[in-house]
């Protein structure tokens, strides 16, 4: 069993406990992963890339970080559960889709969308 797998049972457990799956709906489960992700956006909002890279070596900064991205893992661990999927296998096959969608030859070094390398 993978340690990501672990984790999911570790918040499935969490989550039984206190009788939240109720509220976790798929839709409700996809709307709060946005909230999470747009508290962990709020961390650099009005901020530029020197900015937050000085941040980064703030100790309060990377803990603040670092619970956001938790929580963003959480909600996509209760969505992979669900939905019923592995979230690790959907992630290595998205990888492999992307493989094809941004070759190395024409996708090495450049920003451009798949549709235009």
């Amino acid at each position: 069993m993978s340690s990501l797998s672990k984790l999911s049972e570790r918040v499935v457990e969490f989550r039984d406990a206190r009788n939240w799956g109720q509220f976790h709906s798929l839709k409700n489960l996809i709307v709060s992963l946005n909230i999470e992700a747009s508290e962990l956006l709020e961390l650099v909002q009005w901020k530029d890339d020197a900015t937050v890279e000085r941040d980064e070596a703030d100790d309060t900064f990377r803990q603040h970080v670092s619970e956001e991205a938790a929580d963003v893992l959480i909600y996509l661990l209760l969505i992979a559960d669900r939905g019923g999927f592995d979230l690790l296998e959907a992630a290595h096959r998205k990888i492999e889709h992307n493989e094809e969608k941004y070759p190395i030859h024409k996708a090495h070094g450049s920003a451009k969308k798949y549709d235009q390398l």
